[in-house]
């Protein structure tokens, strides 16, 4: 049997030159590694990127998620770090990937993870009870610098919590913070008026703020949120002044939402994740995950992902250090 030869192998061959080596396609189901458990954003983040990847035949292979959440996300770091240079592995998770080593023992060092793209940001409101006598974000100051109020939030020594610290570095306020085991516990107890105030990402209140249990006072970012669609009375996210104008000067802070590879992985492999994670951001259906989860379009891969990570990490450490929070 006659074997074909392509003319670029024989002019390869002939010129003494090597054959580009075909681009990377994954060749076996690709498991999405969600680090958080089922039903929250992070969940929502990797199913809705899964579903897209299916509708639009982004990849050959099947993609098959998986819920590794323990120990805030660290398990399914650990997990995906621990394969590296597997091309098959993808975590999903936040700005928790990076700044978990800092904060935590955990076993794994942001190093260990090969950082591919972020899709999203999450925002974050001060949120207020609908009945307090506050209206602004500088309202909120005064009174918080005297003492008494108190920050609900999910968990210790995490985004909320550190926001708080940040909110009472800048202000000379004396803001306590509950931790709580999410941001919909720190919701409730806002809305039945057992804490002063909640850091809340806008999905997270949406429905209290829809009922006139809270009210938004800032959102932490440097321009206004972007939507004019109302979703509170007459109120809608773009009403919304930002914090610096407000009264807390901020400039801005938020989640994003990320996707990481093992170390040790080729960088045509991180490309190819890269150019789907972008393809997905660009559909009518993310667009509509932007809108109905309240989160800002963002797209960062390569060197600009990296260097938002060196920035935010950077910032972060400077509040667990003043805090005394650094992992030893």
């Amino acid at each position: 049997m006659k074997k074909s030869v392509s003319i670029a192998c024989i002019m390869a061959a002939a010129f003494g030159v090597a054959a580009p080596a075909a681009a990377f396609e994954p060749n076996r189901p690709v498991e999405f590694v969600v680090t958080a458990g089922p039903g929250g954003g992070t969940d929502i983040f990797a199913r809705t990127i899964q579903a897209i990847i299916a509708k639009y035949e982004l990849m050959k292979t099947p993609v098959v998620v998986t819920n590794k959440g323990s120990a805030g996300g660290a398990e399914g770091f650990v997990y995906t770090a621990g394969y590296k240079g597997d091309a098959h592995k993808l975590a999903f998770g936040t700005n928790n990937a990076y700044l978990l080593p800092v904060r935590a023992k955990v076993p794994y060092k942001a190093e260990d993870l090969t950082p591919v793209a972020a899709l999203a940001s999450d925002e974050f409101v001060l949120w207020v009870n609908g009945k307090a006598d506050y209206s602004t974000a500088a309202d909120f100051v005064a009174k918080a610098k005297e003492g008494g109020l108190k920050i609900g939030g999910s968990q210790s020594k995490d985004v909320d919590q550190i926001l708080t610290s940040m909110i009472n570095d800048a202000t000379g306020a004396q803001i306590s913070y509950i931790p709580f085991k999410s941001g919909g516990e720190a919701a409730v107890q806002l809305a039945g008026e057992h804490i002063d105030a909640n850091v809340n990402n806008p999905s997270e209140n949406l429905g209290q703020w829809q009922a006139g249990m809270v009210k938004p006072l800032c959102v932490f970012k440097s321009v206004k949120l972007s939507s004019v669609a109302k979703v509170a009375g007459d109120k809608g996210w773009r009403d919304i002044p930002t914090c610096k104008e407000a009264g807390i000067p901020i400039d801005n802070y938020s989640m994003p939402r990320t996707v990481w590879l093992p170390g040790g992985v080729e960088a045509d492999v991180v490309q190819f994740y890269a150019d789907v994670m972008r393809k997905v951001s660009e559909t009518p259906e993310w667009a509509k995950y932007l809108a109905d989860t309240s989160q800002s379009p963002v797209y960062l891969s390569g060197d600009d992902l990296k260097s938002a990570v060196e920035v935010d990490g950077a910032a972060v450490s400077e509040v667990l250090k003043r805090e005394g929070w650094l992992a030893n």
